[in-house]
């Protein structure tokens, strides 16, 4: 009898007030949720020191639970440049921290994520969390919602790369 493939991927909702993480767990065709959370950071702090702490958080994440891989949403548009700026960099140190550890990281779009979950690309928030709490059999949405969203973007990268790790 062979081993069934297992593989754990942590999914990244980036932010630079909230980044929100999640990993899983796929078992053959299972998936179940390993853990998830948020990392916070003040707005009084300079925006260096938040990247920093953002770096130092999911750098411990992953070297405390060692992933097979990462995925990371991609940026869409937003209205306010400074904001988009801001993320960007999160994500940016998010990565760097990932890179750091030599795991692979995937990147998809809001568009992918909520096609891959709920089969429409233009799904709202609520559909998309309640697809992560169906396919994980979870009793309940995960929360905050930065963590339920970290997790969509995990399950995405599963249903989206079949190849498991041996």
């Amino acid at each position: 009898m062979s081993a069934v493939a297992t593989r754990t991927v942590l999914g990244i909702d980036p932010g630079t007030n909230i980044m929100g993480w999640g990993i899983v767990e796929q078992r053959g065709q299972a998936l179940k949720v390993l853990k998830y959370g948020c990392v916070r950071t003040e707005s009084n702090h300079s925006l260096a020191t938040r990247l920093m702490m953002l770096f130092s958080a999911i750098s411990d994440i992953v070297n405390t639970n060692h992933p097979d891989e990462v995925a990371i949403e991609e940026l869409f548009f937003f209205k306010n440049q400074k904001t988009v700026m801001s993320v960007a960099q999160a994500r940016g140190a998010a990565v760097v921290a990932v890179m750091k550890h030599r795991v692979p990281v995937f990147e998809y779009t809001p568009l992918q994520v909520k096609q891959a979950l709920t089969g429409y690309g233009r799904a709202d928030k609520k559909q998309v969390q309640e697809m992560v709490r169906l396919t994980c059999g979870l009793s309940h949405c995960p929360k905050p919602d930065d963590a339920a969203d970290a997790l969509a973007v995990a399950i995405c990268h599963v249903q989206t790369n079949q190849q498991l790790t041996n």
